[in-house]
């Protein structure tokens, strides 16, 4: 397998979190898993591959042993990424022009944007004589730009400019005597008639493909290389691995970049409920359930900064992380990553098993950075813990740079995660398979 071909196609594959689930839910089923219904029972048995997804947005995946499982090897990624989203009724008619209404999702760089080809992606829900159903879609086409102003109009705009949201971020979709609105678009690509679109969830798209750069393709450029090259190393990760004495989970969600806090988020009860329902489902006592936990652990896969060439006083003095360096383990005393000494001596040790390098992120001290949703399950579930993530340049522009080696460092970390179990001795733990 070409590791960056690969993984450059499966971002193609994503524009949106609703593709993104998709895309792994076609993977998982040629690989032999079963799908499942939140709202059916399950009847697991041993030996089971499955795994379920919420409001299209969030997947977990899981595989059963033979024997009753001593814990739960989880690791888990988000399907989502800072972009613009669509409001409703998104045309504004502006000097005989259309622009579209939109508005912030995440933490975005909004002048990478600018002057480069746009589509839209996401979901449609539309009105069938079953009921209502939700349909995923892409435009396939360079359907927008959001122009910038002339530096003519702006001499000083060089010198930092804040953006007005409302007024400066609508992109350019029409003339105002085009035929084509917005509507009678997404209800051809829904495949729906006009009245019978209900409601979307759909986001700007960057159209220009990721690629491989530098004197020896040492480089990636991609859109959505946050959080999309942990979640397909994780998923590779966890299709190559073998059966191990715990359950191995793939554990995908979404809203990440919106902190989370959703019932399809790694704040909500997903997780926990693919959880209870494995062990109802096995007839584990409840008793053994907290035994269960105790011998569980979470690699949380979400990408790191990397020391910038142009602004390496941004890194802490101490722990800077190149592309190509390897795995970073994140720590922050804030709390908002979950790794401790034992956590991340654990998944260290697990690397030099796999022979994996590994590297160190910690906030400059004076440029508090962001968080992960490894701290919300670790605290809701109370599971060991350790935030992990590939090291990258241009965090949330609509172009992030990668090393080419690093996405192959984790899948060959995340095969031995996923074929161990956390074994615990009273105050001595080991990650075994």
């Amino acid at each position: 397998m070409n590791v960056n071909r690969c993984l450059l196609d499966f971002i193609r594959q994503c524009p949106a979190a609703y593709q993104t689930v998709d895309t792994a839910r076609k993977m998982l089923l040629e690989h032999g898993f079963r799908e499942l219904n939140e709202a059916e029972r399950w009847n697991l048995k041993p030996d089971d591959c499955c795994f379920v997804t919420r409001n299209g947005s969030s997947l977990i995946a899981f595989r059963l042993p033979s024997q009753p499982p001593l814990g739960f090897m989880i690791g888990g990624c988000h399907s989502d990424s800072p972009a613009f989203r669509l409001k409703p009724e998104p045309e504004i008619t502006s000097e005989h022009c259309v622009v579209l209404n939109v508005e912030q999702y995440g933490g975005m760089l909004f002048h990478t944007w600018f002057d480069r080809p746009l589509t839209i992606g996401g979901r449609v829900t539309v009105r069938t004589p079953e009921g209502t159903d939700t349909r995923n879609i892409y435009i396939d086409r360079d359907l927008l730009v959001l122009p910038s102003i002339a530096i003519h109009m702006d001499r000083q705009f060089n010198s930092g400019h804040a953006y007005a949201v409302q007024k400066e971020l609508k992109p350019l979709f029409r003339l105002d005597s085009s035929a084509l609105t917005f509507h009678k678009l997404i209800a051809e690509e829904a495949g729906a008639e006009e009245a019978d679109v209900l409601s979307y969830d759909l986001f700007l798209c960057p159209r220009t493909p990721g690629f491989l750069y530098g004197a020896e393709e040492e480089f990636l450029c991609a859109p959505r290389i946050d959080d999309l090259q942990c979640a397909f190393a994780l998923l590779q990760g966890f299709l190559m691995s073998e059966p191990s004495a715990s359950v191995p989970v793939f554990a995908l969600f979404d809203n990440e970049e919106i902190g989370s806090n959703t019932r399809q988020g790694a704040l909500g009860t997903f997780l926990d409920d693919v959880m209870t329902r494995i062990m109802v489902d096995l007839d584990v006592p409840r008793e053994a359930r907290y035994t269960m936990t105790a011998h569980s652990f979470l690699v949380s896969a979400d990408n790191a900064h990397a020391v910038h060439p142009n602004f390496p006083e941004k890194a802490d003095p101490t722990s800077k992380p190149m592309l190509n360096g390897g795995i970073v383990i994140k720590y922050s005393g804030s709390g908002k990553y979950a790794s401790d000494s034992v956590s991340a001596g654990l998944f260290r040790e697990l690397c030099m098993r796999s022979e994996v390098p590994v590297q160190t992120f910690a906030n400059h001290a004076d440029n508090p950075g962001g968080s992960t949703l490894g701290r919300f399950i670790a605290s809701g579930l109370n599971i060991r813990t350790v935030d992990v993530g590939l090291p990258q340049l241009a965090m949330h522009s609509c172009a992030e740079t990668a090393g080419s080696k690093d996405t192959e460092y984790l899948i060959r970390a995340m095969k031995e995660f996923y074929a161990s179990s956390l074994q615990v001795n009273g105050s001595t733990m080991k990650l075994a398979g």
